[in-house]
Parts: structure tokens; C-alpha cells; sequence
């Protein structure tokens, strides 16, 4: 083994010291008033809650999952350790969500705290939580993966390419536990953020006109708890997915270059398969200098200063790839392409366009996807004036705007695929996605920063702060929605590169030479995996509508049932929006009496129970299809599904992210006041309404199906590439 490569596991300890790091820097900041300190313990509470219970049913799957690994695993390619490295992802998939959580049900309520001095010290917090999430997650990545690897070369041995084979086959596992822990976390977050999401908009927004996050709303604490379970623990899980599944599927087809004359003296051959690891170690330091970037002054463009730090990693990362990949490949080699019989001549220079293309393309997408999805964008601001028309038009223009918006990603992404072959072949397509996903650590920072943001609103409106700290936190909050949106692309756009590198790999290690659609079983397969991401979403999107149906019930019966909240809201109607000052003293007696009647734990409780419930038949569906395809039907049928279930799910994914990031910002322009012919539209009237019903469709859409399709893809992928040595 080369001594470099027992340095990269370290590259995973910096990660998480950085972590350690920023989590004692919040913990270090002022929480603010009492009240602050005790919503955003409900919203810690109803999160960890959650987590807890979500743990306990998914520990009994990992555990039934390792022991018919273990059981399965053939002893000759494979090795009943197959299990250790499934239990081993699934556990480091799981704590980086508990750690990302656990800072942002923090820095929430200290985000608010700072936002009541700045707009740049809210900013400062905010990025910090959301840094915990991104660097918890590449650091267990790389640590996991680089530290399975050691061992397991130790203990095997790597003498051959059959030996080398073995290991990399082993750790295949890492990749399907993080898979499964990905598939029902964003499942399960998605359904209980939604579900809130939907109970608090339709019942209190709509019905009863209460602003977002008022006391009096039973289901704002669940909404609030969903955001972090949905966009924190939930992306967190996908992108650690991502960012494992793409190294592993470049680790496997870097084997097919052992033995190759060329990679002799370049770390005893083991130089493409070292290269991801590398390139993900070195992409944590890049990550964390691009953190550097991230300042804005009061009045500032939050947006800008994320971007910058965004832009400056990729920029630096640019610049490191092309030393990594001059050092740790030849300069130019002859490869037999096992698959398709030909021989390339590749150089390292052509693997650094590879990889520099996929991390292009990754900013590429981001950028289009703000585009679509942005706050005062040409696409969102057709939605808000075709919301003046009514409902109906609102949703239609968001239902376009989602499906016109598959086309440009889609061609970046052919491109992408097209160039990074020429340059490298399969190689060349595996080692792209891995640059797509080098500076994942500041790209999910600047994630996780949203649902910060938002619960930092929330924690202000029930605070009753003054209004300017709503504003700051409003700001933030709207551009989080738009990094949210660009991380969903960003996403999505890795997760197809990464599952056609998967795809590639199981074709390896199924030694299939090609998947020929002519034979029945394979293009029944393929329409099989093309129905799959739509029975998919069907069944998240059903969950949604179930759960929030008993979560409007709920709050209604809160409403009509609790006197307080009932004279409470007779009184705002009465005033129809004028400031307290303008009301009677009695009048203002009674209203603040009714803070605190709202029974937040039942809305909690509804939440949880029906994610826990909803998210076992799409995972048991994702789970189970690949394994009874490639049993029953063969190797070949098998592919036939991957390539239908990768194709559909990528263009339904981008779809359903994009139309509902359009359609929550259009509503958000109404709420900053949105002008049309020199009249302004402002929250409550008729257009704000439409919007708001128009979100509340998008809700499901980009946070509950169309990121889960991204999970689907690739757990589908890895599943195949696993059961492989068992069907080839």
C-alpha cells in the first residue's frame, strides 16, 4: 500500500475537527430572550424526537439488510465483510445527519439572536450551522471510505486484480448503507416536512389569514421541526450518497487499470483508484477555504457572498485538480476497455478535463437552476403575474416553468457525459462525477444555510421581535430558498453522472459486454424503470397529501375547539391587519392571552407518525425491484431497468425541484410586495392567495418526491453493482 494513501483518512479528521470547531463557536453565541430560548427548544425537541424514531425503524433494517449480506456474499469475489462496510455507511450516513441537525436546531435560535443586531452577523451564523452539515458529511465520507479501504487491502491483500477487485467489491457496502439511510431520510423528512408545511399554509395562511410562524398557527413548531429534518438531515443523507457512490464507482472501474504496464511505478498500480480519494481529500481543504468568502455587510446581497464562496472553492479546486492528477497518473497510457474491446490512449491531462468538466457542469446546473427557481427571476416573476388571474393559471405556469426547465440541465449533462468520455471512457464519466462533487462540503453549507434562515424567521415571528429582524431574517430566508433550489440541481445533476459511473461499474463486475434493447426482457425492464420514478413519486406525494389532510384537521379543530385561539382570531379579522397600537387595550388583553393555547405537540406527533409510517413502501420499493429484476430476470434486464429508472428519474427530478422552487419564491414576492402596473399586491390579497395554494402543490414537489428520485437512481445502482458477483 502506498504510504500517501494512509494520509487521506486524515483529510476526514480535518473535516470534522472543522466541525467540532464551528459547532463550539455557536454554542458560544447568545441564544437571546427566554422566549427565544424556549421555542427553539420545541423545534430541538420535536427534531431529535423524529430522529429517534426514524433511527430505531431503520437500525432493524440495516441489521436484517447486513445479516442477508453476510449470508449472500460470495466467498470468491466478494467476502461476508460486505456487511461490515453496509453497517459501517448506513452508521456514518446517520451520524452526519445527527450532527447537522443537532447545529441547526442551534444556530437557528443565535442566527435570530445576531439578526437582531445585523443582517451580516445573522448571515455569519446562519453559514456556520450549514458548514457543521457540509463538512460532517465529506468528513465521515472520506474517513469512512479511506480508512475501510486500509483495512481491507491489509487484510486480503492486493498481490492481483482479482485481489484488488475483492476489496473494492467489499466496500461497494459503504455505498449501499448510505443509500438506504439517504432513501428513507429524505422520504421520511420530506413527508413530515410537507405535511406541516401544508397544515400551516392552507389552514392558517389561507383559511384563518395568520401570518407564517405566528403563535397562534398549532402547526408552525412541526413546520419549523421539518425544516431541519427534511432540508438538513435529509440533504445531508443525499449528498453523502452522492459523494460516496461517486467514489466508489470510480474506485471500481479504477481496477480494471491495475496490472496496466503504465501504472507500475505510480503507487503500485493503485494510482486510479487512490486518484477520488485524493481528489475528495483535497476537495475538504478547498471547501474550507471557500468558507473564507462568505461575509456580507448590512444591506449587502447575501446572495452574493454565498456565491462567492461557491465559486472561489471551484476556482481553487480547478487549479489543485490539475497538480493531483499530474502526480498521481502516468502522463499517458494504452487501456483495453474490457466492455467494449477497444483501446484508448489516455492522459493525465485528458482525466483533468474529465474531472473539471463535471465540476463545471455542477456550477453550470447551479446557475441555470437559479435561474429558474430564483427570487425576482423573468420565470418566477411570470408565475406571480399569472397568479393575479386566479389558482388555476398560477399552477399552470409553474407546471411549465418546471418542464421547460429540464432542457437546458439535460444538455449540460449529455455534453458532460459525451466529453468526459472522449477524454477518459467510462473512467473518464466516473472521475467527472467525483469533480462534480469535490467541493460538496461548501456546496451543502450553503444548503443547510436555508432551513437555518428560515427557522431563524420562525423563531423571530413567534418571538414577536421587532419587525426590522423579521425583515433580515425574511432576506436570508428568500435567498436560502434559491440555494436550496440550486443545491436540489446541484444534486440532481450529480446523481446522474454518478449513476451512469455505477452503471458502468456493475457492468464491469457483472462482466457484461453490452445491454442490447432488441431482447424482450431487457426493454421490459427498461419500461419498468421508466414507470418506477413515477409510482415512486406517486407513492411520497400520496404520503404528503394523507399526513396533511390529519394535520388541517388538526389545526382546524385547534381553531374551533380552544377558545382562546378562536376569540384570537376573531379579533385579527376584526382589524384586518392594522398594527396593535390601533387596537383597544381589551382587545389586545384577550389576544395576548392566547399565547401559548396553541397545542403544538399533537401537530408534532401527526407529522412524525405518518413519515415514520409512509416512507417503508417507496424504500422497500427501491430496495427490493433491482434485487427481484436481477435475480429473475438476469444481468441484462437488470441494466435495462437501470437505464430506464436513471433517464425518467433525472428529468421528473429537475422537474418537480424546479417547479416548486419557482412557485415558493413567487409567493414570496407577493409577501415583499409585488407590483404590476404600478398597483402593488401584498400579503392576503387575491394573487398572494393563488401563490400560496401554488406553493403549497410545489411543497411536495421539491422537497419530498423530486429529491428522493435522486436517492432512488443511484440506491438502485448500488444495489445492482453489489448483487453483481452473485448474477453475472
Amino acid at each position: 500500500m502506498p504510504s500517501f494513501f494512509y494520509i487521506i483518512p486524515f483529510f476526514g479528521v480535518i473535516a470534522l475537527l472543522f466541525t467540532f470547531f464551528k459547532s463550539s463557536w455557536i454554542n458560544k453565541k447568545d441564544p437571546g430572550t427566554d422566549r427565544m430560548k424556549k421555542i427553539a427548544g420545541h423545534i430541538s425537541e420535536g427534531a431529535m424526537a423524529f430522529l429517534k424514531s426514524e433511527y430505531k425503524i431503520l437500525s432493524i433494517f440495516v441489521v436484517c439488510v447486513a445479516i442477508l449480506l453476510a449470508i449472500s456474499a460470495d466467498p470468491v469475489d466478494s467476502s461476508p465483510l460486505v456487511a461490515v462496510s453496509f453497517i459501517v455507511g448506513a452508521l456514518c450516513s446517520a451520524l452526519a445527519g445527527y450532527i447537522g441537525m443537532r447545529v441547526a436546531t442551534k444556530a437557528n435560535v443565535r442566527t435570530t439572536n445576531a439578526a437582531r443586531t445585523s443582517l451580516g452577523k445573522a448571515l455569519e451564523v446562519a453559514f456556520a450551522g450549514g458548514s457543521v452539515m457540509g463538512m460532517a458529511v465529506v468528513g465521515l465520507g472520506v474517513l469512512g471510505l479511506g480508512t475501510l479501504f486500509i483495512v481491507y487491502s491489509d487484510l486480503f491483500g492486493v498481490s492481483n486484480i482479482h485481489d484488488l477487485n475483492r476489496v473494492v467489491t467489499v466496500i461497494t457496502g459503504f455505498s449501499f448503507g448510505a443509500s438506504s439511510i439517504a432513501l428513507f431520510a429524505r422520504v421520511g423528512g420530506g413527508i413530515y416536512t410537507k405535511a406541516a408545511d401544508v397544515g400551516a399554509d392552507l389552514v392558517g395562511k389561507v383559511e384563518a389569514g395568520i401570518p407564517e410562524d405566528h403563535p397562534l398557527n398549532p402547526a408552525t413548531i412541526a413546520d419549523n421541526v421539518g425544516d431541519n429534518v427534511g432540508d438538513v438531515a435529509g440533504m445531508g443523507a443525499d449528498l453523502f450518497e452522492s459523494y460516496v457512490g461517486s467514489i466508489i464507482g470510480t474506485m471500481v472501474l479504477g481496477a480494471a487499470f491495475f496490472g496496466l504496464p503504465e501504472f507500475a511505478e505510480n503507487y503500485n498500480g493503485l494510482g486510479a483508484i487512490l486518484l477520488p480519494l485524493a481528489i475528495a481529500g483535497i476537495g475538504i481543504v478547498m471547501s474550507i477555504l471557500g468558507t473564507l468568502f462568505v461575509r456580507v455587510k448590512e444591506g449587502g446581497d447575501p446572495q452574493k457572498a454565498l456565491n462567492l464562496g461557491e465559486f472561489g472553492s471551484s476556482f481553487l479546486m480547478i487549479i489543485a485538480l490539475y497538480f493531483i492528477i499530474d502526480w498521481i497518473l502516468p502522463a499517458q497510457w494504452t487501456y483495453d476497455d474490457p466492455l467494449y474491446g477497444i483501446s484508448y490512449q489516455i492522459t493525465s491531462l485528458g482525466i483533468f478535463f474529465a474531472t473539471g468538466i463535471g465540476l463545471v457542469a455542477g456550477v453550470l446546473i447551479g446557475v441555470i437552476t437559479e435561474f429558474f427557481t430564483g427570487f425576482g427571476k423573468p420565470p418566477v416573476k411570470s408565475i406571480a403575474r399569472q397568479s393575479l388571474t386566479g389558482t388555476a393559471t398560477n399552477i399552470i405556469a409553474g407546471l411549465s416553468n418546471g418542464m421547460f426547465s429540464t432542457a437546458i440541465p439535460v444538455i449540460i449533462i449529455a455534453i458532460s457525459i459525451i466529453a468526459a468520455f472522449h477524454f477518459g471512457g467510462l473512467y473518464g464519466i466516473a472521475i467527472a462525477a467525483v469533480g462534480m462533487l469535490s467541493n460538496t462540503g461548501i456546496q451543502l453549507a450553503v444548503d443547510a444555510y436555508g432551513p437555518v434562515s428560515d427557522n431563524a424567521g420562525g423563531i423571530a415571528e413567534m418571538s414577536k421581535l421587532p419587525k426590522e429582524v423579521r425583515e433580515r431574517t425574511d432576506k436570508l430566508d428568500a435567498v436560502g430558498n434559491t440555494t436550496a433550489a440550486i443545491g436540489k440541481g446541484f444534486a440532481i445533476g450529480s446523481a446522474a453522472l454518478t449513476a451512469l459511473a455505477l452503471f458502468g461499474a456493475f457492468m464491469t463486475a457483472a462482466n457484461i459486454k453490452s445491454i442490447d434493447i432488441s431482447k424482450a426482457g431487457v426493454m421490459a425492464g427498461l419500461f419498468v424503470g421508466g414507470m418506477l420514478p413515477f409510482l415512486f413519486s406517486a407513492l411520497a406525494m400520496s404520503a404528503v397529501g394523507k399526513a396533511a389532510m390529519a394535520m388541517i384537521e388538526e389545526v382546524r379543530r385547534q381553531f374551533k375547539n380552544i377558545p382562546a385561539l378562536t376569540k384570537a382570531l376573531a379579533i385579527m379579522k376584526k382589524y384586518h391587519g392594522e398594527e396593535q397600537s390601533e387596537w383597544s387595550q381589551e382587545d389586545v388583553k384577550t389576544f395576548e392571552e392566547a399565547d401559548g393555547a396553541a397545542e403544538y405537540g399533537k401537530c408534532v406527533e401527526i407529522s412524525t407518525n405518518a413519515a415514520i409510517k409512509k416512507m417503508v413502501i417507496p424504500g422497500l420499493l427501491a430496495v427490493l425491484t433491482p434485487v427481484g429484476v436481477g435475480f429473475l430476470g438476469g444481468a441484462e434486464m437488470l441494466g435495462g431497468l437501470l437505464a430506464g429508472v436513471t433517464v425518467t428519474g433525472v428529468l421528473m427530478a429537475i422537474f418537480q425541484a424546479n417547479a416548486g422552487g419557482a412557485w415558493d419564491n413567487a409567493k414570496k414576492m407577493f409577501e415583499s410586495g409585488f407590483e404590476v402596473g404600478g398597483e402593488k399586491y401584498l400579503k392576503g390579497s387575491d394573487p398572494h392567495k393563488a401563490a400560496v395554494v401554488g406553493d403549497t402543490v410545489g411543497d411536495p414537489f421539491k422537497d419530498t418526491s423530486g429529491p428522493s428520485l435522486n436517492i432512488l437512481i443511484k440506491l438502485m445502482a448500488v444495489i445492482a453493482l453489489v448483487i453483481a458477483p452473485l448474477i453475472k
